[in-house]
C-alpha cells in the first residue's frame, strides 16, 4: 500500500439500484479490498424520485453481490437523512470516504454530507467526477455541483475534458485523470455462434451493437440513419439495439420505416440484465456509440473486456480511450462518417487486425493501475 490509509467508505449507488455508476462502484469496491483495504459502499434508499426518472424502475430484481458489504440509507431528498447518514459514517471515522458525482441534483445531498464530514475530524474526501456539467443541463445545476465540489479534498476525473471543466469550479489542484477501468463483472467471452444461438439470431449473418438506455444525446438516430445508407444495405447488416428506452420511442421507429429497415434493426428495448450483456457483446463484430456528446463511457470499457471492435463519436473522453484505425474508429457527429466507417470496417475486413490492438490496449485499463492512481492522490491531501 502507497498510503496509510486503512478503511474506505463509497458513497454511491449499489445494488439493488442498477446501471453503470452502482457496477463501477461495486467493481471499484472489489478492487480496493483486493488492494488491502476496508472497504464499503453506502448506497441510496431513494436516489430519485420517480417523478424525475425517466426509465421503467430503478431497481435489478436480480441477486445482489455477496463478496462485498452495501449498506443502503441514503434519501436524495430528505435533508435530516444527509445528516443522520454523515453522522453515522463519522462514528465510523473512515480514513477516506470517496464520493461518485454525475448529476448536480445530487449536488445539496452529497455536498452536506460531505461538509458535516469534515466538520471536526481529519476524514478525506475524494470524489470521482463521471460529470460536472450535465449531458441535459437543468436550472441549478451550477450552483448545485459548485456547492458540492467546495467540499471536496481531491478529484478523479474519468475523461481529461471532465477534469478541464472542474476548473470552472475550483482551483484546487488535487486532481487527476484516471480512465475508466475495464467492465470484467459481466462474464467471460462466449463463443460467437454460442452467443446468436442464445439471442435467437441468424448464426450467418453481420452484427454491429448499439447497447445502453436510449437518450437524445446517445445518437442512436444518427445510427439508424447511417443504416439507411444504400451502401450499409448491401452489405446486409444487422444492428442489435440493446438497451430501454428513456424518452420516447416514436422518432426512432419513424427513421426505421423511413428507410425500410425493419428486418435490419433487433430492438431488444428493455432492461438488459447483467447475465444477458455476455451474450449481446459476444454476438457482435463490433460495438457502436454514436454519441452526440460524452464525457466517458462504461461501454468502451465492456467492450475493451470482450474484445470488440468499437466505433464512437469525436466527443468528449472517448478519442482518448479509443485510438482511431487502431482498436476502432473515431467518427464525426453525422450518418455519413459513421456509414463509412461501418463500411471501411467490413469492405476491408478489419476485425483481426482491430483485434490484435484491442488486446494489447486493454493493458491501460486495469482496476489496479485506477487504485495506484487514487492512492497517488491521496497521499497528497
Amino acid at each position: 500500500m502507497i498510503f496509510k490509509k486503512k478503511k474506505i467508505i463509497i458513497v454511491g449507488p449499489a445494488f439493488p439500484l442498477r446501471g453503470g455508476i452502482a457496477n463501477f462502484n461495486e467493481a471499484l469496491c472489489r478492487a480496493l479490498n483486493s488492494a488491502g483495504y476496508d472497504t464499503k459502499i453506502i448506497s441510496f434508499s431513494l436516489q430519485y424520485p420517480n417523478f424525475l426518472f425517466p426509465g421503467k424502475t430503478q431497481f435489478d430484481s436480480g441477486k445482489g453481490p455477496d463478496d462485498i458489504n452495501i449498506e443502503t440509507m441514503i434519501n436524495s431528498v430528505n435533508p435530516l437523512n444527509w445528516i443522520q447518514v454523515a453522522n453515522k459514517i463519522k462514528r465510523e471515522n473512515p480514513d477516506l470516504v470517496i464520493f461518485r458525482y454525475w448529476l448536480p441534483f445530487m449536488g445539496p445531498c452529497l455536498g452536506t454530507i460531505a461538509k458535516r464530514l469534515k466538520k471536526g475530524t481529519s476524514i478525506k474526501v475524494i470524489a470521482i467526477t463521471d460529470n460536472v456539467i450535465p449531458h441535459e443541463s437543468r436550472v441549478g445545476d451550477e450552483a448545485f455541483t459548485r456547492y458540492f465540489v467546495k467540499q471536496c479534498d481531491g478529484f478523479i476525473a474519468m475523461s481529461k475534458s471532465v477534469l478541464n471543466d472542474l476548473s470552472e469550479f475550483t482551483t484546487n489542484d488535487k486532481k487527476v485523470f484516471l480512465p475508466h477501468p475495464i467492465y470484467d463483472i459481466f462474464g467471460e467471452i462466449i463463443e460467437k455462434k454460442k452467443a446468436l444461438e442464445h439471442l435467437k439470431l441468424l448464426p450467418n449473418d453481420k452484427y454491429i451493437l448499439f447497447f445502453g438506455f436510449i437518450r437524445k444525446y446517445k445518437g442512436l438516430d444518427l445510427l439508424l440513419e447511417a443504416m439507411g445508407d444504400e451502401r450499409i444495405k448491401q452489405l446486409g447488416l444487422k444492428l442489435i439495439v440493446a438497451g430501454e428506452y428513456y424518452e420516447d420511442e416514436a422518432p426512432y421507429n419513424d427513421i426505421i420505416k423511413k428507410y425500410h429497415l425493419e428486418k435490419s434493426v433487433i430492438l431488444r428495448t428493455s432492461y438488459i440484465a447483467p447475465d444477458e450483456v455476455k451474450y449481446y457483446f459476444s454476438a457482435c463484430d463490433m460495438v457502436v456509440q454514436p454519441y452526440r456528446h460524452a464525457t466517458q463511457s462504461g461501454v468502451t470499457q465492456i467492450a475493451y473486456h470482450f474484445e470488440k471492435p468499437m466505433l464512437v463519436t469525436n466527443v468528449g473522453g472517448l478519442p482518448e480511450i479509443v485510438p482511431h484505425q487502431l482498436v476502432g474508429y473515431v467518427s464525426e457527429i453525422n450518418p455519413l462518417s459513421i456509414a463509412n466507417f461501418i463500411l471501411d470496417f467490413y469492405v476491408n475486413e478489419r476485425e483481426e487486425l482491430f483485434l490484435i490492438h484491442i488486446i494489447n490496449e486493454k493493458k491501460r485499463f486495469l482496476w489496479s493501475s485506477f487504485v495506484e492512481g487514487m492512492e497517488q492522490l491521496a497521499e497528497q491531501l
